[in-house]
């Protein structure tokens, strides 16, 4: 299969994470399956695939959740989205510790692969590390373990994300900001800071 590397610049480009979401929209149970799938096609360190994940759209699961979750430690002020704009779904990773204690790399890579899946289908999310695990392995209890490592929040999206170059600034201002007109702003730093030789 030949894949177009500009096509693919342009949807890692493009996949940003989204903060505040149409609530109105549903997010069905099937392409919450299908998104976790696209994860058995990543690499896994040692091959131990000990990654698992919980689906959460029922509207009762959803109201538990949201509170036990910080959204943007930039933002001091904002405590995440108001009603109306949160997430229609959530997908909670989770290690298998019967597989050991480490995930290696396999997290990340397949939130990027569940990411650009929902990319694809004008879906969008916000990848969630600070959140109360403890209070979180109350309402999904499925034992010591399984220990929680991310959560997920996804929903059509219902803000703008747009990147900027942070080419000829001050290399430690890199903080993620939100302007007057609500458009959420992403410094990025250029090609020539990331490759060393």
């Amino acid at each position: 299969m030949e894949i177009d590397f500009e096509s693919l610049r342009n949807l890692m480009k493009s996949n940003r994470t989204v903060r505040r979401f149409n609530e109105k929209k549903e997010v069905s149970e099937d392409i919450l399956f299908s998104l976790v799938e696209l994860t058995r096609y990543c690499p896994s360190g040692r091959n131990a695939q000990p990654l698992r994940y919980a689906i959460v759209n029922s509207k009762e699961e959803k109201q538990k959740i949201f509170p036990l979750l910080k959204w943007a430690g930039y933002f001091k002020e904002w405590d995440g989205p108001e009603e109306g704009e949160r997430p229609a779904a959530y997908i909670i990773q989770y290690l298998d510790t019967k597989y050991g204690k480490e995930c290696l790399c396999d997290d990340g890579l397949q939130l990027e692969a569940i990411t650009l899946g929902m990319h694809t289908l004008g879906l969008a999310g916000c990848i969630i590390k600070a959140f109360n695990g403890a209070e979180l392995s109350k309402i999904l209890n499925f034992g010591d373990r399984y220990v929680s490592r991310y959560v997920l929040a996804i929903g059509y999206p219902r803000e703008h994300v747009q990147l900027e170059d942070m080419s000829g600034k001050d290399d430690t201002d890199f903080k993620y900001y939100r302007s007057a007109d609500g458009i959420h702003h992403v410094p990025k730093r250029p090609l020539s800071e990331l490759i060393l030789n």
